[in-house]
């Protein structure tokens, strides 16, 4: 690695692990106009979601310098148990079980990423290139591979605290009590797609953990984008009030295209509540503001699109993999010294990676 690579390392290891204050009651000034103070909990309101993105994205370079002393540390020590050099061990271990890229696979990525990347570039150059970029990238994905199997024999344990967000449950729907370990606040729209395609992954993960895991769910529509969907998250609410939170819930995201208010009353309809009740609730406009309020959480926690969520304070954007959840649910357990439940046999169909709506 390039020496100004490991200054920069060293540097962000030596610096103070990121942190997400909660700003106090009294909250410290940062700067004065005129006589009255401009308090940190006044930038946090205005700052919001670029406060938050720097945080992590500082997190996340301590966390991947941690990860590669880490490596090199475990690589070290194998070396040193099998009484050779670090380069040898690499060679044996790494190196010697790369296969080398053929020239079948240079001329395919070539053919793929040529308009894109080599426009300019003589073929018999661009070819070079791409053998040397993809065995590059082997070998990391080798070594990493292999430092893997070597902390899985190792007690390693990494004290770094992310950055977390403050975010209220509120009194909103929620499937699990308050005193799970692990809390997920999810702020959706019932009528945006990316949301629609994380709900088999949030049901496979209280599948997985069960009593580990509460999950509560929050309305943030984007009526710019998505016209039904204020009324459908106070549909929500109006099946809430007859406990078919997550029934409602499951039919509105399987059925998108019907969330007028006809096929909101048609769902109601669907799942056996009260017709009337239901319709008072919906057409007087009963949780407008529980709606409202809840975007104004949201946004006030950085939230700026859907799905958006928050696991115990940390934040994942986006309809993600099954696994960025799990990662992160995982390392709560371990911190909090509750066991980690074994992924079952046969789950359920992981969420396809989207951005966010």
């Amino acid at each position: 690695m390039p020496t100004v690579a490991l200054i920069a390392l060293a540097a962000l290891l030596a610096a103070k692990p990121a942190a997400t204050p909660s700003p106090s009651p009294a909250s410290p000034t940062v700067a004065v106009l005129d006589g009255q103070p401009i308090t940190a909990a006044d930038i946090e309101t205005v700052g919001g979601a670029n406060l938050t993105k720097a945080r992590l994205d500082y997190y996340n370079a301590q966390r991947a310098a941690a990860e590669e002393l880490i490596a090199r540390r475990l690589i070290e020590k194998e070396a040193k148990a099998r009484n050779i050099t670090t380069a040898e061990l690499m060679r044996v271990e790494v190196e010697t079980k790369v296969p080398p890229v053929s020239p079948e696979e240079q001329k395919n990525f070539y053919e793929a990423n040529k308009a894109r990347y080599f426009q300019n570039v003589p073929e018999a150059d661009a070819l070079k290139q791409i053998e040397m970029g993809l065995g590059q990238q082997r070998m990391q994905q080798r070594r990493a591979e292999y430092a893997a199997s070597l902390r899985a024999k190792a007690d390693v344990r990494v004290m770094l605290d992310p950055p977390r967000t403050q975010v209220a449950a509120d009194d909103d729907p929620a499937n699990g009590p308050a005193t799970e370990p692990v809390t997920i606040i999810e702020f959706s729209d019932f009528q945006c797609p990316y949301c629609s395609r994380v709900v088999p992954t949030i049901a496979r993960i209280k599948d997985r953990y069960g009593d580990s895991v509460r999950v509560v769910f929050r309305d943030f529509p984007i009526p710019q984008l998505h016209p039904n969907a204020a009324k459908a998250a106070e549909a929500g609410m109006c099946a809430n009030d007859q406990g078919k939170f997550w029934a409602m819930h499951d039919l509105m995201f399987a059925n998108q295209a019907k969330l007028d208010v006809p096929g909101l009353k048609q769902h109601a309809a669907t799942l056996g509540l009260d017709a009337a009740a239901f319709e008072k609730c919906l057409d007087s406009g009963k949780y407008t503001a529980e709606v409202t309020k809840d975007q104004a959480d949201g946004e006030k926690a950085g939230v700026q699109s859907t799905p958006a969520f928050f696991v115990n304070g940390r934040p994942v954007v986006g309809a993600q993999p099954y696994e960025a959840f799990t990662d992160i649910i995982n390392e709560e357990l371990s911190r909090l010294n509750k066991p980690i439940p074994a992924e079952k046999a046969a789950p359920v169909a992981s969420a396809t990676p989207a951005p966010s709506n």
